[in-house]
């Protein structure tokens, strides 16, 4: 008799190994909590974390990232643990990529080829599949060197030129040539996005802006009344969503955008230039911190460059300190001789620390919770009433 139960197959799950180094400059704790955000992103990807390695040099190494013997002892933990890929927290050159895979026999990944498959994954719509797949081929075709080494030249002499470089001249024409036609795409579909920005009209926008994971889809489902994917997983929103939002009488705009990380690839930035121009375009930014994060301050200055980066610096911007049910702070024992930490702040303290003197309007809250949602959505009520009577100013709402 047949067995009817049924037959499940599990997914394998690949093990991976996380490195770093330790410049000059560099602090120990930062460069360890980087590798943390590694390690996360390792998980959204769908990766076990299985080790850590940290080299302490002036200046990573041209030809393999790491110095030899830290790849001994890297190749050593590998055999003994069956390791399948290996994950360094900066950009690798085509060079040091070829050199650490023939050392440690296993896959090696950079951050940016690890975010770009994070994307790749969580990408939905055409848009954005065809955004990430540009920024995955302008990604490649620098490394292109390394996916032909089976074909390099065995011999020298005439008859005997093997046809490594020619196929990777025809391989980098190919990949130019889709990353061309991807531009071509990218450019229809952003002038149809421009086209239905103006076909808003000139009602009052915010952008939802911050690091990834701070909690911008459940505030936009809060506020919005709306089920965009949120998730604890880093880059959950990759499309930008917009709805339209009321507080009392007063309508405007409410977009999500995709959030930042440090060392955001480049060819994102690129690539996602149109989802970015509703950040440029927007009338308020709301900056949404998780103020329980040990490094909120950090996270907060990596958007405030990018925002400078993208040239929306210079907007309105309401900050919003999200998660305060999970903040918790070290106690500081005053007899001490070592200065307060910003982790010894209690959350009464933060309100009244740097944040407060800073010429910027903020709130704390807990999108989750739904704590310090009255206060923010009648600061917002005010910040959005002065636009839209500036635009329209015979409305008589504010009487």
């Amino acid at each position: 008799m047949l067995n009817s139960e049924p037959i499940i197959i599990k997914k394998y799950v690949e093990k991976a190994i996380f490195i770093g180094v330790i410049r000059q400059d560099d602090d120990e704790a930062t460069v360890n909590e980087y590798l943390d955000e590694l390690e996360f992103l390792a998980e959204t990807a769908g990766v076990e974390k299985k080790g850590r390695f940290v080299q302490k040099v002036d200046k990573p190494d041209p030809r393999s990232y790491i110095r030899s013997g830290k790849l001994a002892e890297i190749k050593t933990y590998i055999d003994a643990n069956e390791i399948d890929v290996a994950i360094f927290d900066d950009e690798l050159s085509a060079t040091q990529i070829r050199n650490i895979e023939r050392e440690l026999q296993i896959k090696i990944l950079d951050r940016t080829s690890l975010i770009l498959d994070i994307f790749a994954q969580r990408a939905k719509t055409a848009y954005a599949k065809t955004q990430v797949e540009l920024a995955q081929y302008q990604y490649l075709l620098p490394r292109l060197t390394r996916m032909w080494t089976h074909l390099e030249r065995q011999k020298g002499g005439i008859g005997m030129r093997g046809p490594g470089e020619t196929q990777i001249e025809t391989d980098r024409r190919i990949i130019q040539d889709k990353i061309a036609r991807l531009k071509e795409q990218l450019k229809k579909i952003d002038r149809q996005m421009a086209s239905q920005r103006g076909n808003r009209g000139s009602m009052v926008r915010i952008a939802l802006v911050g690091y990834t994971n701070v909690g911008k889809s459940t505030l936009m489902n809060l506020m919005a009344k709306t089920d965009v994917f949120a998730e604890n997983k880093l880059f959950a929103t990759l499309d930008t969503t917009v709805r339209k939002v009321v507080i009392e009488n007063v309508p405007f705009l409410l977009s999500d955008t995709v959030g930042f990380i440090r060392k955001l690839p480049t060819q994102l930035v690129e690539a996602f230039k149109s989802t970015l121009d509703e950040v440029r375009e927007a009338d308020i930014l709301m900056h949404v911190v998780d103020i329980s994060h040990p490094g909120h301050e950090d996270q907060i200055r990596v958007v405030n460059e990018t925002l400078r980066d993208i040239g929306a610096s210079d907007k309105p911007t309401y900050v919003v300190f999200n998660k305060i049910d999970a903040y918790r702070h070290e106690e500081y024992d005053e007899f001490s001789l070592e200065p307060k930490k910003p982790e010894n702040y209690t959350l009464e303290e933060y309100k009244h620390s740097w944040i407060a003197r800073e010429n910027t309007p903020c709130v704390f809250i807990s999108a989750k919770q739904k704590i310090g949602i009255d206060k923010m959505r009648s600061d917002l009520y005010k910040m959005v009433a002065e636009i839209h009577a500036g635009r329209y100013p015979f409305d008589n709402f504010l009487w």
